[in-house]
This record gives C-alpha cells, sequence and structure tokens, in this order.
C-alpha cells in the first residue's frame, strides 16, 4: 500500500478526443533571451490516452531540444520518493484523526476500496492526496499516461537529456511547514471536496480546458485559484504553486542563458495567473510569447 501511495504523491505533482496530426493542449510558451529559444509548456500529470497524440509544435520543440527540463527528473523519482516519504509523510507514532474527521473519512475509503489502516500511520496531508488522486483515478486518469511521463520518453528517444527542477523531497517538504492542526485543516478540506462532488467537477474542469487550450477557461480557473479562501487554497496559490515558481524560473533562467532550443514541462497551473512562471520570466526582462 505504501508503494502505491509514493506512486500516487509523485503522480499528483508532476496535476476530449484529438485529431489526427494532435491538437492544442495546455499552454505553449516561447520564451526569447540572451540569443536562445525555449519552449515552455503546461502539462497535465496524470493522463488519458485520449491525450495524445500532442500536436506537432512540442513533439517537435522536444525533438530537436537537447534538455527537457520537468519538475522531477522520472529516473530519480522513484527511491527519491520513497526517502522522502519516510522523512516527511510518515505520523508520529500513536497518533490519530480526531473523531469526527475520521468518523467522515471512513465511508470515503470504504468507498475507494481503501484499508483505513494502511493509511493510519500517514500524515494527514498524505491522505488528502490519496484522496485527490483517487478521484483522478476515478475519472480513468493514470500516473503512466501523464504528459511529462509522454515527454520524457520522446526526449530520451531523442537522446536529450532530462533534468528535474525540483526533487519529490523538496515537494515532500512544502507540508512539513504545517502544524499537525493545520495538516487537519488540509485533510478536512479534501474531504469536504470529496463529499460534496465538487472535486470530481473541478477535475473535469481542468481536465476540459487543458484538452481544448481554452484560454479563457483557464484564465477562469486562475482567478479562481487567487480568490480561494479556503485552508488548502491558500496553501495550494501560495505555497504549491506561488512559492515554488520562483525557484523553477531562476533554474529555467539559467537553462535558457546556457543553451539554445531547451524545453521545459511544468505542471499547467504554474503557467497560469499571477506570479505564473512566465510572468516572472518577463520580470526578468526575457521576451515571453503565449503560442496558444
Amino acid at each position: 500500500m505504501r508503494r502505491q501511495i509514493i506512486v500516487v504523491f509523485f503522480s499528483l505533482f508532476w496535476l476530449a478526443s484529438g485529431a489526427a496530426f494532435g491538437a492544442d493542449r495546455g499552454a505553449l510558451f516561447k520564451v526569447t533571451g540572451k540569443g536562445h529559444t525555449m519552449h515552455l509548456f503546461g502539462t497535465m500529470h496524470l493522463g488519458v490516452p485520449e491525450f495524445y497524440p500532442l500536436e506537432p509544435r512540442i513533439t517537435r520543440a522536444v525533438a530537436e531540444a537537447a534538455t527537457l527540463a520537468l519538475e522531477i527528473d522520472p529516473a530519480m523519482a522513484p527511491a527519491e520518493a520513497a526517502a522522502a516519504m519516510r522523512e516527511y509523510g510518515l505520523a508520529s507514532p500513536g497518533a490519530s484523526l480526531p473523531p469526527p474527521l475520521a468518523a467522515r473519512l471512513a465511508p470515503l475509503l470504504q468507498k475507494a476500496g481503501m484499508d483505513p489502516a494502511a493509511l493510519a500511520p500517514l500524515k494527514p496531508w498524505v491522505v488528502a492526496i490519496v484522496l485527490a488522486v483517487h478521484e483522478f483515478g476515478v475519472q480513468g486518469f493514470r500516473p503512466d499516461l501523464g504528459v511529462d511521463a509522454h515527454l520524457a520518453t520522446l526526449a530520451l528517444a531523442g537522446k536529450a537529456k532530462v533534468v528535474g527542477l525540483e526533487s519529490a523531497g523538496s515537494q515532500m517538504a512544502l507540508f512539513s511547514k504545517l502544524t499537525e492542526a493545520e495538516q487537519l485543516r488540509y485533510l478536512e478540506d479534501a474531504v469536504t471536496l470529496v463529499e460534496s462532488g465538487k472535486h470530481r467537477a473541478d477535475i473535469t474542469e481542468l481536465t476540459d480546458a487543458w484538452r481544448k487550450a481554452d484560454r479563457a477557461a483557464l484564465d477562469a480557473l486562475a482567478l479562481r485559484l487567487d480568490t480561494d479562501a479556503t485552508f488548502s487554497g491558500r496553501f495550494t496559490r501560495d505555497v504549491l504553486l506561488a512559492g515554488r515558481n520562483v525557484g523553477m524560473t531562476d533554474k529555467l533562467a539559467q537553462l535558457l542563458e546556457r543553451e539554445n532550443k531547451a524545453v521545459a514541462a511544468i505542471g499547467l497551473l504554474h503557467l497560469i495567473g499571477k506570479g505564473s512562471v512566465p510572468e516572472l520570466l518577463r520580470a526578468k526582462g526575457l521576451t515571453v510569447e503565449r503560442v496558444y
């Protein structure tokens, strides 16, 4: 069960049918500076077969790239994730959920076919992520069909180097900043979203917007993220997105300075809204053009 949880966590971070030659998906940007050009693509970390093929501009860019930068290097991910889970994801011995929250969680786990005893050793934030990714799975989304993994396969086939901008440890460490009370609030928000059916509705909205490269829908999602007043919403916006965007932007700017025709592919939500990676790259004096 713990191995499944590691895969689930890694898949989350990594967060319609296409025409024969591939349709526009997500968001694609062209970044120029220091005489070099880099493509920046917004991905979905979990996918379905209908996501593919991707459209030719991104696949051609990957084919021509010497380097593909992803959030996490997939070659390092399993071992890193296992070590990080041991360091950041295990609850203190004897820890338990408050009875009212445990009572709400139990039927959700039962419906999902999960054993509460298997999740008991884990911190509340890990349980929240397990719930979230299960909701994706119910709608057919799978880690092995994630866009990051697909692009890594294309890059390696073309002999490109694949590098990670972050590590599983650095991502999980963000949750270690939460107090025990805050972790319980994070889990409670996740339970509320699943109970209400809103989580599945949000998944549909996000994935439909990605499938169609629907700029208006993505802008609406960004606005909703910016105004989400729930604890989990604020943590996602301020820590999991904006906080990480700064570090990834710095590394992408360094990559652009070193290399021409590199490709970076990171989660779609990092590329939209206030404090997005494209916005931060522009603030560094780089030219950022949105292709779609």
